[in-house]
């Protein structure tokens, strides 16, 4: 479902996408609302659940670049797109300490289209 520079991450427990328009807006002399959209970006928000130290690791490594590919399914064009992203804040859950490992409760960021 999500690739980040060709790597297939864990399947997310949540996958929520924003369609944003970026635009701007002002009104005329009549009132009347003028609206140049500059472009359209997508942000999916993320959060993916029991994961190991290993796959935390794997994919807290692959959103720490600036700018990333991402491969990911589109509603609106119902099929796999590929664009360029980046991160927003990473958030690690840890759960509990258990046998000298840290157990994680989830991982949640978004990744916001560049």
């Amino acid at each position: 479902m999500l690739k980040i520079d060709g790597v297939e991450m864990p399947a997310p427990v949540k996958y929520d996408v924003g369609i944003m328009d970026l635009s701007k807006a002002e009104r005329n002399a009549l009132g009347d609302m003028v609206i140049d959209r500059i472009a359209t970006k997508r942000k999916i928000e993320l959060d993916l659940t029991g994961l190991s130290n290993e796959e935390i690791s794997k994919v807290l490594k692959a959103v720490s670049p600036v700018f990333f590919e991402v491969e990911y399914f589109d509603p609106q064009e119902n099929r796999l797109q590929t664009g360029t992203f980046y991160s927003g804040d990473r958030n690690a859950k840890g759960l509990r300490y258990e046998q000298g490992k840290l157990l994680w409760k989830g991982l949640s960021f978004n990744i916001i289209e560049q």
